[in-house]
């Protein structure tokens, strides 16, 4: 009977450290998976921060590289442009030589300039690729840099924006400083056509202007009924008796 009742009393003392044991291997367990899963998204994170700031300096560099050939091609067209000038000056200097006495053979000079007219047009015709290829990647890097600054403005409940004026909007035949105030909004530039303008008090707005504006996102949802719509005073409804 003694060592039943001892056996029945170490099983007890022994299942609550069992017990303990098995949640403490749990929690090491779960505890080991939040770091390795923390440590995952770190490194993750740490590896897109990686990739974009290669791919900015990689359009940068290529930029670099663009203008490069840019410039290569420039320089052939003012060496087509001198050996022509110089083939010219020799056939003159011929002819003035020999005091017009006989007529100069303007074959080979004019086979010369057809050529190199078609060189000229070919290095034309690769510099606007090279342009076009230029301006790609300056989209690209704007867009990037627009977003970031987009993310910014966004943290801290801000933002751009970009408002077409319309036609019977309140703002029409207005200036800048009958806008209401506000100690956050402020006009960064009006584009009217194809120019940029800057802002300054007297400057009236245009039906069809663009109107960039930066401030807080509460300010400009207050300010921007006066650039997209015709702004209504409702007067006061009289009581009846």
């Amino acid at each position: 009977m003694s060592d039943g009742s001892c056996r029945d009393s170490q099983s007890t003392v022994d299942r609550p450290a069992s017990l303990h044991n098995h949640s403490y291997q749990t929690m090491t367990f779960n505890l080991f998976s939040r770091i390795h899963r923390e440590l995952s998204i770190t490194v993750s994170a740490f590896h897109e921060t990686v990739l974009a700031i290669s791919e900015r300096v990689n359009r940068k560099v290529q930029i670099i590289r663009l203008h490069w050939q840019a410039s290569a091609v420039l320089q052939q067209i003012d060496a087509l442009t001198e050996d022509i000038g110089r083939q010219i000056a020799t056939h003159a200097s011929h002819w003035f030589l020999a005091q017009g006495q006989s007529n100069p053979d303007l074959n080979d000079l004019d086979n010369s300039l057809s050529h190199a007219a078609m060189q000229v047009h070919e290095h034309k015709q690769t510099l606007f690729q090279i342009d076009g290829h230029i301006r790609e990647l300056k989209i690209e890097v704007i867009h990037e840099e627009l977003l970031r600054l987009h993310h910014d403005l966004k943290l801290r409940s801000a933002r751009i924006d970009r408002l077409a004026v319309a036609r019977n909007a309140a703002v029409v035949g207005q200036s800048i400083n009958m806008l209401p105030h506000s100690s956050s909004v402020r006009v960064v530039a009006i584009l009217r056509g194809s120019f940029v303008l800057a802002p300054s008090d007297n400057l009236m707005f245009r039906p069809n202007d663009i109107v960039v504006l930066i401030g807080m996102e509460v300010d400009l949802d207050h300010i921007a009924p006066w650039f997209i719509a015709e702004r209504v005073l409702h007067a006061p409804s009289a009581q009846s008796a």
